[in-house]
């Protein structure tokens, strides 16, 4: 996650300085915990998590696991690690369920935390769960609240709660508007006609989207604490913007003293702020972190794993999240028969064009790569990843006809140029599809039938080749090297009637005439050239 960056920049290369030390002095250890107390510091983190946070990383690292482990530096980043993991909240917390239906979920945070995209991405997660959740429209305070949620519900494909319109935008011409929306319409009579509505059609869970302000205040917190009252929820998510700096922490301890809440969700965490809220948060309120939104799409949205988090924050990797997408998106009998084809040399476009839309699935490429062990290493060249470069190779794809995707050799001039204006692409970039799919349908079908292909660029690897030893030489062509366009002609004809071509013109710098049966000089030539040779 790219909040994380810097921090993640700071950690590692501290580490570094630990490496190929058999022992670690009191000194060592000293200068480690003060560079990651300035790490932390930079990244946002509160001041009070810092001191709790480095002061028992300090006491660990000075005491007898690290003094007798045999790797000290290994074992500073395991207690770095674990520390890490419990001020994020140590196990990973799930949602409790009520035992009659329907749950009650209410999400409250400040205004522009992202809670109503948030309630959409909540609600198609608990869909893909078998559930039936339902959105309650109770933000009826910001402009147009009611019809944002109304959108999102339908892009998550779940139905929305929305009895009042709520406040409209000026340029809607907006009715009077009282302390709680438009027109003095009460968003806590609609978040308990929203609960009422799901038990009687039988959703078994409510998400109450409710309103925030710009800053904590006492009319924000009597709503959002009448709304609790009112409905009685199951859980009270805290929706709070990682990007929010110092400022995480105050507000979190007002909306725990004014509301009260169950989990912390955190939102934007693919932002490039330094994203301290996310450590401190979870520790100051004793509240543990429940979801993370982790981009603008509903897709981009996880259960949160401290010991998950913590590995991405050392660039440990998070390979079991990684696994757990490419299961969720990709089709176990779809990639058996993939295989097949590479095996079969039968792999064609269209293969390919599904298996970039199953990648695509998967959410962003940056993101999944990131969460590589060693990701830091390729920090740059995942910043300078293009990802609508799969939506232009999609677009190329899609502009060929069947015949044309799945036999690439029909492809001429003018189709080309055809699938290049179809696409919004040059021909350059077409060629250029073509040749990579052709080294990757090669190299596949090689891995599928036990070989190491060579990679280009890399040249041949030794021993791995396609049948062992070193490849074979090729023969050298047969033909005339001159330069005059007439002799090479007649050179390469005799060649093809089965004689043997000769080795110069006459004219030569020697003075030669004609050439003897075999190709040489003649024996008049030679006594000539041998004449010329004893006068001098």
């Amino acid at each position: 996650m790219a909040t994380f960056g810097n921090l993640t920049d700071r950690l590692v290369d501290t580490f570094k300085n630990l490496r190929g030390k058999g022992k670690l002095s009191a000194a060592d250890v000293d200068g480690t915990v003060r560079e990651i107390r300035r790490a932390l510091l930079d990244a946002d983190v509160a001041l009070e998590v810092v001191k709790d946070f480095t002061a028992r990383v300090r006491e660990r690292a000075l005491g007898d696991e690290v003094s007798k482990a045999l790797n000290p530096a290994q074992q500073v980043v395991q207690i770095v690690n674990d520390e890490l993991v419990t001020i994020l909240g140590g196990d990973a917390r799930r949602i409790q369920f009520a035992k009659t239906a329907p749950t009650v979920i209410m999400l409250a945070g400040l205004q522009g935390a992202g809670k109503t995209t948030l309630a959409g991405k909540l609600a198609k997660w608990l869909a893909a769960q078998n559930h039936t959740p339902l959105l309650v429209a109770a933000d009826l305070q910001r402009p147009n609240a009611v019809t944002q949620l109304k959108v999102v519900g339908e892009q998550a494909g779940v139905a929305v709660f929305a009895p009042e319109p709520g406040n409209v935008s000026a340029d809607d011409a907006a009715p009077a508007r009282g302390l709680f929306g438009g027109g003095g319409a009460n968003p806590v009579k609609v978040a308990k006609d929203g609960v009422k509505f799901a038990r009687d059609k039988q959703y078994d869970i409510v998400i109450v989207d409710t309103a925030g302000r710009l800053g904590v205040d006492a009319d924000l917190m009597k709503q959002a604490s009448d709304i609790r009252r009112a409905i009685d929820p199951d859980e009270v998510f805290f929706v709070i913007d990682a990007m929010i700096g110092q400022d995480a922490v105050a507000t979190a301890k007002a909306f725990q003293n004014g509301v009260d809440f169950t989990a912390v969700v955190l939102t934007k965490l693919d932002g490039d702020a330094r994203g301290g809220a996310a450590l401190s948060v979870a520790s100051v309120t004793g509240r543990p972190i429940i979801f993370a939104s982790t981009g603008e799409s509903l897709d981009d949205f996880e259960p949160f794993y401290p010991d998950r988090m913590a590995s991405r924050i050392l660039d440990l990797g998070d390979i079991l999240t990684l696994i757990e997408t490419a299961q969720k998106n990709f089709d176990e009998e779809e990639s058996r028969k993939v295989a097949e084809k590479f095996a079969t040399d039968t792999f064609t476009l269209e293969d390919f064009l599904g298996q970039m839309q199953q990648l695509k699935n998967m959410g962003s490429i940056k993101s999944m790569l990131g969460m590589l062990p060693g990701a830091k290493g390729m920090r740059e060249q995942l910043d300078n990843f293009d990802e609508s470069e799969i939506t232009r190779t999609e677009a190329i794809i899609q502009s060929m006809t069947l015949q044309e995707r799945r036999a690439p050799k029909v492809l001429n001039g003018s189709r080309r140029v055809r699938i290049a204006r179809g696409s919004g692409t040059t021909v350059t970039e077409v060629n250029a599809l073509v040749n990579r799919f052709e080294q990757a349908a090669k190299m596949m079908k090689t891995v599928a039938k036990g070989g190491v292909p060579q990679v280009p660029g890399m040249g041949p690897i030794p021993g791995a080749g396609f049948g062992g030893g070193r490849p074979k030489q090729q023969p050298k062509k047969k033909g005339s090297k001159s330069g005059n366009p007439a002799k090479r002609a007649a050179e390469n004809a005799a060649l093809a009637a089965g004689a043997k071509p000769s080795s110069g013109v006459a004219g030569s710098g020697f003075g030669l005439g004609a050439r003897g049966a075999e190709g040489g000089p003649s024996e008049e030539e030679l006594a000539s050239l041998q004449k010329f040779l004893g006068r001098g």
